[in-house]
């Protein structure tokens, strides 16, 4: 091992002797060092920007090399331009499209807020994880700059990472995010075993196969801290090949791929260990699977909810759209509706604008309906779904009544003719179900009854 190291140690004493060998007319460079950033200027408190604004290389991308190609094929990478070729450009935009203060822990001016370089052009890595000179002077574990999942108090104004940029009357991401269902954390789902991958922001990002640190993540070990289903949950701010920077598509009908289905599926079908019934049967109904299929059902039945060439993006196709809302009188603009209530047809005030539920079927909006039917069109469909319905649902749960309550044993080990037409009852019941796919739920309920008529002689 020592004459190993002698003799490396010869080598760049013998490199020197053959260059003088070969004299000084000809010079081959290997490689050359350069620059990776100019010092920042005090007033952008050790935020670094662009490397290169012409190649919009990031300080950070000179090592983070398959983050930087992810990201530059991004939207948050094209953020000044797009904001520049919108025609309606003003400076008070430009400070959620540059690095600055806004998204990460900075509490005063910084980056392009503080000089107007254009080194800090787009949102850049360290829009989400701050200043990045502490790290890159010092590039240890330690000194990572690390995003926030969470989106802070945004009903008391103290929204952060997102929520400090996609908010406001024109894009209310964030606060309508924080109207749904996403923001919420249900105690008793979060904490049990089976149920968190889907009711913590935690444990979709681990079912995911996200594995990513972030300034949260140390703390949720405690069972009274989750991340609820966040924006970087569900989209990768570094960029993605699906569309919104979706972390999967949504155009695919599968419950394994579907970024939706993968949550809205959990027992659409029953599971024969349990007596629970459905729950968030939301993609089987959809997909034409859902339900219990009695001897001869023929199936899947797909609705033009379902369908990938009448409703491509199937989930998100109702659930998230956006709209603009005006007064009906003066035209002036009220608000941009972002679909991120995830509410296919949200309640809404005499102006239009949504608010909280429930309400009658003729006091939601139907705008998300548009692309395929006139808003009155879709009211009439669903309330002529629900009344075709109604009546099958009252027959099914009449002649359950009168099947003996062995039939429902949940510990016999057999799973009956009469518990199973209860989960096609419960299925039916199910908020949205009948909107999912009314043609599937017709047919359960009178596959259901015919069954139970004839096995229990009713």
């Amino acid at each position: 091992m020592l004459r190993n190291r002698r003799r490396f140690a010869l080598l760049p004493v013998a490199l020197v002797v053959l260059g003088a060998f070969a004299g000084c007319t000809d010079e081959t460079i290997v490689f050359r060092d350069r620059a990776l950033f100019e010092d920042p200027l005090p007033a952008a408190l050790s935020f670094l920007g662009y490397t290169s604004t012409e190649d919009k290389l990031v300080v950070c991308g000179n090592c983070h090399i398959g983050t930087q190609a992810q990201w530059v094929e991004s939207e948050h990478a094209d953020a000044w331009n797009g904001l520049q070729d919108s025609g309606h450009a003003q400076e008070f935009c430009e400070a959620c499209h540059t690095v600055n203060e806004l998204g990460n822990v900075a509490t005063e001016p910084a980056g392009h807020t503080a000089t107007g370089e254009e080194r800090y052009y787009d949102v850049q890595c360290e829009s989400c994880h701050g200043e990045g000179l502490t790290h890159v002077t010092d590039p240890s574990k330690e000194t990572v700059p690390l995003a926030a999942m969470g989106l802070g108090d945004i009903a008391g104004g103290a929204g952060i990472a997102c929520a400090q940029c996609h908010t406001g009357d024109h894009h209310p991401f964030a606060q309508e995010w924080a109207s749904s269902g996403h923001s919420q954390i249900v105690g008793f789902a979060a904490n049990r075993e089976g149920c968190e991958n889907c009711h913590t922001g935690e444990g979709a990002l681990d079912m995911f196969g996200v594995n990513t640190n972030y300034t949260e993540k140390a703390d949720l070990d405690a069972p009274d801290q989750h991340l609820s289903i966040t924006c970087a949950v569900c989209h990768d701010p570094h960029g993605s090949e699906h569309s919104g920077q979706l972390r999967f598509p949504i155009d695919v009908p599968s419950e394994e791929v579907n970024l939706c289905i993968q949550c809205h599926q959990k027992r659409g079908r029953p599971d024969p260990t349990t007596f629970r019934g459905p729950h968030s049967p939301e993609g089987p109904t959809l997909l034409g699977t859902a339900g219990w299929w009695p001897p001869d059902f023929t199936g899947p039945i797909v609705s033009t909810h379902g369908s990938e060439t009448e409703n491509p993006r199937l989930c998100a196709g109702c659930h998230v759209n956006s709209y603009e809302i005006t007064d009906e009188v003066s035209g002036e603009f009220l608000f941009n509706a972002t679909g991120h209530r995830f509410e296919a047809t949200p309640c809404v005030d005499g102006q239009g604008l949504p608010i909280d539920g429930p309400c009658e079927n003729d006091a939601k909006s139907y705008a998300s309906c548009t692309e395929c039917h006139s808003e009155s069109a879709a009211l009439l469909l669903v309330d002529q779904a629900e009344a075709s319905v109604a009546p099958l649902i009252a027959e099914l749960g009449s002649l359950l009544a009168l099947v003996d309550s062995a039939e429902f044993d949940p510990d016999d080990d057999v799973y009956t003719v009469a518990e199973g037409s209860r989960f096609n009852l419960e299925l039916a019941e199910t908020n949205g179900s009948i909107v999912h796919n009314p043609f599937l739920i017709r047919a359960l309920l009178n596959a259901s009854i015919a069954e139970v008529r004839d096995r229990y002689g009713l």
